[in-house]
């Protein structure tokens, strides 16, 4: 076992200076936070919704969900014509007040700029070999995929879409990436829910991770059907742990994977040393629809 490398991987992707952040407030909300960069962008560029006060950064947008939605829309437009937006996707992410309210969508790419808050829905893969081994399906990505192409993923992976459900997310997710049955998932609830933060390229990553755990029977495998997996394969827990090491998984995986492994024991004598480790990203389930900041 290798706990100490584990640990100091989660230090390295959990750990981060939020003081290069300016919050930023939406009416009352306090919704995300921005960097240096996308401040003075949005201070110079759109003055008319975005102010500097006491707090941090003011959006001066008001108005019913719709509203919101068309008016960040269109200003999202602006940054992609800018240059500055990349990944767009033509796909809408949530953003929740902290009472758990939806407030307003906006185009998955924007999400990051602004630091604000998704959700997505991970599954662990598990297998109880005949001698009582439990091991893990892991998926490979497509050498193809735009993001992260042959990086280590759980078994099933993926943002949850405006308007989308949790349990329909995972129902769609785990069709397309995996050909798992909505009956097998239809009744799963989730085992942890973690929050990742962390800095990228484009601002700062904030997203919810619903993780789940899924028994396959033996000799039952995963099967792709959207070709974004290029191959899953069932490894011991200890394989899973080296991968871990190499930083091999994306990083949300690898966070999911080791909460999987803590759950499970996997440390044994070390477990609760994970566990402390993993309390600044593990949360109670209260949270299960909205986003804290």
């Amino acid at each position: 076992m290798q706990v100490d490398a584990v640990l100091g991987y989660l230090d390295k992707v959990t750990r981060f200076d939020a003081r290069q952040f300016t919050p930023l407030f939406i009416g009352k909300e306090r919704m995300g936070c921005v960097n240096a960069q996308w401040k003075e962008r949005l201070l110079q560029h759109e003055p008319q919704w975005f102010e500097e006060t006491f707090q941090g950064l003011q959006c001066k947008v008001t108005g019913s969900y719709r509203s919101i939605s068309h008016t960040l829309a269109q200003a999202a437009r602006r940054w992609q014509q800018a240059g500055w937006l990349n990944g767009w996707r033509n796909e809408n992410f949530t953003a929740f007040r902290q009472d758990g309210s939806p407030y307003f969508e906006l185009e998955r790419a924007a999400f990051r700029p602004l630091g604000l808050t998704s959700r997505a829905v991970h599954v662990n893969g598990l297998c109880r070999t005949d001698d009582g081994e439990v091991r893990m399906w892991v998926g490979r990505r497509s050498p193809h995929k735009a993001v992260d192409p042959n990086r280590m993923d759980n078994l099933v992976g993926g943002g949850v879409a405006a308007g989308e459900t949790l349990e329909l997310a995972l129902e769609r997710e785990s069709w397309e990436e995996a050909g798992v049955a909505r009956e097998r998932v239809v009744d799963l609830q989730p085992s942890s829910l973690l929050l990742a933060q962390r800095p990228v390229a484009r601002g700062l990553h904030r997203e919810w991770l619903y993780a789940y755990d899924l028994w396959l029977a033996p000799g039952q495998s995963p099967a792709c059907q959207d070709g974004e997996v290029a191959e899953h394969l069932l490894l011991p827990f200890f394989e899973v742990e080296q991968l871990l090491v190499a930083e091999r998984f994306m990083i949300d995986a690898a966070l999911v994977c080791t909460d999987c492994l803590c759950r499970h024991g996997y440390w044994g004598a070390h477990n609760q040393k994970m566990a402390d480790a993993l309390a600044r990203v593990r949360h109670g389930m209260a949270w299960k629809q909205g986003a804290i900041v």
